[in-house]
């Protein structure tokens, strides 16, 4: 596969490549060494569409699993307790989760234990591979990588989408680069107010 765009958001691309150039180089080679037309594997059973083979979401999800964890890549969680009150949520947010739940115990109020996860994390940056449906990249961007940000896990977060291009041969309902790029964008500049890297990639 190819990089064909990218977008950084809040100079998310430039500090990866003053700071961590290595991570970069491989995302980079992640991607390059992955094999889009053996993951052709999946059959349409949509009307529109019937017996074509498409691209495969799980099939392309796993190589590049499988790539990030050979190189160091791993999965991370990041804890936190949330409670009913928007002024606690406030006061507690930049907290650690020992505190925060000790403050919101404090006022009275019932903590709930909660946690963002990510697959991908290594010398804190973050990636999230993402060939599934709209909603999900709105959660990664405004939940996951703002998450694991807050909590000082991350310094920037990476988001692959597919171009329009590969999504066109995929199943139907999965976001593209395009799309979202238009979204992001639409937020203003300074939202999320998280470091990203929105990278678009193709076969």
């Amino acid at each position: 596969m190819r990089i064909v765009e990218q977008y950084s958001h809040l100079n998310g691309l430039e500090y990866l490549l003053v700071h961590k150039p290595k991570l970069w180089d491989e995302i980079q080679q992640v991607i390059a060494g992955i094999d889009a037309e053996a993951c052709r594997t999946k059959v349409s059973k949509e009307k529109r569409t019937i017996d074509k083979m498409f691209y495969s979401p799980i099939d392309m999800n796993k190589k590049m699993s499988d790539a990030f964890a050979e190189l160091g890549w791993g999965e991370r969680r990041t804890s936190y307790w949330v409670t009913s009150n928007a002024q606690l949520i406030r006061k507690t947010m930049t907290m650690e989760p020992a505190r925060q739940k000790k403050e919101i115990e404090e006022a009275g109020f019932n903590p709930i234990f909660s946690y963002n996860q990510t697959d991908f994390v290594k010398e804190r940056a973050a990636v999230e591979v993402q060939f599934g449906k709209y909603s999900f990249v709105a959660y990664d961007l405004f939940v996951k990588h703002m998450a694991f940000y807050v909590g000082d896990v991350i310094d920037v977060g990476i988001e692959i989408l597919p171009m329009k291009e590969l999504q066109s041969n995929m199943s139907s309902g999965v976001a593209y680069y395009e799309g979202e790029l238009y979204n992001l964008i639409r937020e203003g500049r300074g939202v999320p107010a998280v470091p990203l890297i929105i990278l678009g990639v193709a076969p």
